[in-house]
């Protein structure tokens, strides 16, 4: 009895192709692991040859199983955005307009430090100044 569900000819061509073709070597690395599993290799076998553990593979599969080829891909590197940038970008046009005696400040014209305070009050999160700045200089 197999492990995976059967794949179509066409979407193992594919899997092929993606996995020469593509430069992430883990995601070619899965996709030829679901590709040895469907040619009735065992987990051991499969996980033996690519140098893998077989929880590995086991996860694997039912990444496979749930997302089909989309969920071998690998997660793009580094820490997910915690702030919602375009929201950022979208409302500073509109908080520069008014003044920030309009937001209970004495102050006549905004700084980055005064803008932050503003969107970390709105926005409920802790925004730098030296982020604000870069943000800034990504919308020019």
């Amino acid at each position: 009895m197999p492990i995976i569900a059967a794949i179509p000819d066409e979407e193992r061509q594919l899997m092929r192709k993606e996995a020469q073709q593509t430069y992430d070597k883990n995601h070619a690395r899965r996709l030829i692991a679901m590709l040895m599993l469907h040619q009735g290799m065992t987990v051991t076998d499969v996980a033996r040859l690519l140098c893998a553990a077989r929880s590995s593979v086991g996860r694997w599969i039912n990444w496979f199983t749930l997302h089909g080829v989309e969920g071998l891909k690998s997660l793009r590197p580094g820490r997910a955005p915690r702030w919602p940038v375009a929201d950022i970008l979208q409302l500073l046009p509109l908080l520069v307009q008014r003044s920030p005696k309009d937001f209970g400040w004495l102050r006549s014209r905004w700084s980055t430090e005064l803008l932050v305070l503003v969107i970390n009050r709105l926005f409920d999160v802790t925004l730098h100044r030296s982020t604000l700045h870069r943000y800034l200089r990504q919308a020019d």
